[in-house]
């Protein structure tokens, strides 16, 4: 192993935070996060993360319409 490979492992030893931002994304997290990954040939199919939405909420409104028949 290399010293390079070794020095990878190891934390360093400062970070500069000087540009963070305190709670940047507390909100979003308060709203709960669900990630889904679609497999690379159903996500071809689809143009953008709403036109996925748009396709699951016609398929839970049948699944609702069959479960009520």
């Amino acid at each position: 192993m290399s010293k390079k490979d070794e020095r990878a492992d190891e934390p360093a030893q400062e970070y500069d935070f000087s540009k963070g931002v305190r709670g940047k994304y507390v909100e979003r997290l308060k709203n709960g996060s669900n990630v889904v990954v679609l497999d690379p040939d159903v996500a071809s199919e689809f143009d953008s993360p709403q036109a996925v939405n748009r396709a699951l909420r016609v398929y839970l409104e049948t699944k609702k319409k069959q479960g009520a028949a």
